[in-house]
């Protein structure tokens, strides 16, 4: 705490030397140095209040008190609002007891007069109206308690007690938050280092596997693993028979199936036949595999042998021949081993009876691998080489790099209805969510996923935009003209506004970076959230485009709408606030001058309503949404002028359908965000039936190229969000059936 103190010292020190006010910064020099706690000092704050008092400063007294009213009490929860009230009566009482002491009752007459309107209905307040008028007010039984010193140290000591557990308890002033943030940046800086190092490990280990495994190996049958000790029994009876008669040349046959043609490279498949033509090859690489059946192939290996068509066929011929020098060469065979040999080459036909699925014709070259390597013996290698021989091409080479990372996927269940908007704060803290009951959510993600406040409204609610300074504070547009600012950590409402009668249906709100004015989209009529039929806002409904200030809580000014004052269905500032686009019924984008409060220009942008805009990020063109289902955007500096075009499906652009049992069909109108972009605005998040798309923006065509599925979703996706912060970026997608995902994405930086 006292480093944080001292950091902040030199940094407001910095601050007040380079606008040059150097009265300021002696006094705060002089100050710092008597300063002996640095921390909160509530005898600092009681002095001045006494200074206020004894100087007969009734304005400075009121405006400091205010002060303290809205940076602390206003904090507090309502049962502390009753000794709040009674100490600020007490130092009012203080203050006129003050002034009838030092007989100064041109101070005390004019306090009455200034506090008239304030007092005069509180029943604490009846009595002392007449003060001014006692000509001994100590001696009076009514007020000469508080002529007594034991009064006044009495309320001195109580507000002194009272601040001082009040800080105790306050978070730390905005300035002192830094030092705070700053650690945390740093913390999460060399943990997403970490995790960068880790994930490039990782995909390291997974690109040398990947090329030790390119062929992959299948499991084999139990009778075909123990192929190899068949071969090893053929050879041991050929070689008995040999032991017999040494020149039979169905026995050199038989080896020179088996060994000779293992070696040589398939180039020629009319080498591999043995005792058949090149034109009997040619014929039988013609015929399908599949269009034989069993019987049939067995018939046609009487009269001649396939080269390619499975490795039975030469391990088939080789064991008749095998058989016939055989009976040559001794009139006595033994019958157990020609039984088992006989058990084996049927089980071999049922094996290579099959043949292997969806094989080209145009590879038959390359499958004339399988019965040289088969019959070599050497299983395992030469599965591998056809696998890379017949499948290169298919899976040749790496997968391009993702941009995004999913890192994981959570969900918000708390809604019990269809979504209508979802929008993050600008620190990306906070999450306010609508939906069509009227049910208002406010939770954080980081660290746990917790419900901050629930707002239930008696009169139906259309729009929410997050305040920008202070990012607390959440507007709320209503069905019935008004707007309510919701202080989400005193959990109150601070205001409510009635925009206008005539036009009650608040379709957009959208407050100024500044923080200092917000603007409201006021119409005649609204669109329906959740009916099902879809019903559109006519283009010929009046509306409104107002500026409010959120100080003063006054209407500044309404916009002029040309030709015609339709409503606007979607605003949104640019990073400064000096520029405002909305998008409307009519189908035409506006573009206001924030600076002179006028139109800068407007062209027809869509076919139908206008359901979504945005600045770009260099904010040199605006996108946009519309009816008839087109994602455009669009060149400020040129009016009307397309710089791309793509066409999106429905269930991105909406009406969004949600079919249930019986034929019910639920109908909702776009009405939150349909895209958003990231922080670098090279990616854009829509909408689709089953979770968010992640597109990359090209200059190119086509326009957007899809590069990530979010997914996740069981019911469409009516609105999204994108909120980022370092390389971690989290994606809002809420749904018609009152789920929200959030998904974390971990960028990869090229």
């Amino acid at each position: 705490m006292g480093s944080a103190v001292e950091r902040t010292d030199e940094h407001v020190k910095e601050y007040l030397t380079y606008r040059g006010f150097t009265t300021t910064l002696k006094h705060l020099d002089s100050e710092i140095k008597a300063d002996k706690e640095k921390g909160f000092r509530v005898d600092k704050i009681i002095d001045q209040l006494q200074q206020f008092v004894q100087t007969f400063d009734l304005f400075g007294l009121k405006d400091y008190w205010l002060y303290l009213d809205r940076r602390l009490f206003c904090r507090l929860e309502d049962v502390y609002r009753s000794t709040v009230n009674k100490l600020r009566t007490s130092l009012y009482r203080y203050y006129v007891i003050n002034t009838i002491q030092k007989g100064n009752l041109e101070k005390t007459q004019e306090f009455f007069q200034k506090q008239a309107l304030e007092l005069q209905g509180q029943v604490e307040w009846r009595d002392w109206f007449i003060l001014p008028f006692i000509p001994s007010p100590e001696q009076n039984p009514a007020f000469s308690p508080y002529f007594s010193r034991q009064w006044a140290d009495t309320f001195l000591v109580s507000l002194h007690n009272f601040l001082s557990v009040l800080f105790q308890y306050m978070p730390q002033p905005v300035l002192l938050s830094f030092d705070a943030e700053v650690q945390k940046m740093t913390s999460l800086t060399d943990e997403n280092e970490q995790l960068r190092q880790l994930l490039f490990a990782l995909q390291t280990e997974s690109r040398d596997q990947r090329d030790r495994d390119e062929m992959p190996h299948h499991k084999l049958p139990a009778y075909v693993q123990n192929m190899d000790r068949l071969g090893d029994t053929e050879l041991d009876l050929v070689s008995s028979q040999r032991a017999v008669s040494t020149a039979t040349t169905p026995s050199r046959n038989f080896f020179s199936t088996f060994l000779p043609q293992g070696r040589r490279t398939p180039v020629k498949p009319a080498q591999v036949m043995t005792g058949s033509s090149p034109t009997q090859g040619a014929v039988s690489r013609k015929d399908p595999p599949t269009s034989q059946p069993a019987k049939s192939k067995e018939a046609m290996q009487a009269k001649e042998v396939k080269p390619v068509s499975s490795q039975a066929s030469s391990n088939e011929f080789a064991c008749s021949q095998s058989q016939q020098s055989t009976n040559q060469v001794t009139n006595q065979p033994t019958h157990h081993r020609h039984k088992r040999i006989q058990e084996h080459e049927k089980e071999r036909k049922e094996l290579f009876s099959k043949p292997p699925p969806q094989i080209p014709e145009k590879r038959g070259e390359a499958g004339d691998v399988e019965p040289l390597a088969e019959t070599s013996g050497e299983i395992p290698d030469s599965s591998s080489n056809s696998r890379s021989c017949g499948g290169g091409t298919e899976g040749g080479g790496l997968p391009a790099e993702q941009p995004f990372i999913k890192l994981s996927q959570e969900e918000y269940g708390e809604h019990h209805s269809s979504i209508m908007h979802c929008r993050v704060d600008c620190s990306g803290r906070r999450v306010a969510s609508l939906d069509v009951d009227g049910v208002i959510k406010v939770w954080s993600f980081n660290p746990i996923m917790q419900t901050k406040a629930t707002i239930m409204s008696k009169s139906s609610l259309l729009s929410l935009e997050w305040a920008t300074k202070p990012d607390r504070l959440l507007l709320l547009g209503s069905g019935v003209g008004t707007v309510r600012l919701y202080d989400t950590d005193t959990k109150k409402n601070l205001y409510e506004m009635n925009i206008d009668e005539t036009h009650p249906r608040i379709l957009s709100l959208a407050c100024s970076p500044s923080g200092s004015s917000f603007v409201c989209s006021a119409a005649a009529l609204s669109r329906s959230g959740s009916v099902e039929s879809v019903s559109r806002l006519p283009a010929t409904v009046s509306g409104q485009l107002l500026l409010w200030d959120t100080k003063t809580v006054k209407q500044q000014l309404q916009f002029s709408l040309e030709p015609d004052p339709v409503a606007i269905n979607c605003t949104a500032f640019n990073h400064n606030g000096n520029l405002l686009v909305t998008g409307a019924a009519d189908g035409v984008i506006r573009l206001f001058d924030m600076q002179r409060y006028e139109s800068a220009m407007s062209w027809r942008a869509h076919d139908g309503e206008v359901y979504s805009v945005e600045f770009s990020y260099d904010e040199n063109t605006v996108f946009s949404i519309g009816e008839d289902g087109k994602f455009i955007q669009w060149n400020i500096h040129r009016c009307g002028v397309k710089q791309s075009e793509q066409p999106l499906p429905q269930d991105a652009t909406g009406p969004f359908v949600l079919s249930g049992y019986s034929g019910y069909k639920q109908v909702q109108v776009p009405r939150g965000r349909l895209f958003a972009f990231d922080s670098e605005g090279q990616h854009v998040l829509t909408c689709s039936s089953s979770g968010g798309v992640i597109y990359k923006l090209s200059n190119k065509e086509p326009a957007l190229e899809s590069v990530l599925l979010l997914g996740g979703h069981k019911a469409p996706v009516v609105t999204v969000d994108w909120c980022s912060a370092v390389d971690c970026g989290t994606c809002l997608t809420a749904s018609m059936d009152g789920k929200i995902k959030l998904s974390t994405l971990l960028a990869q930086k090229a």
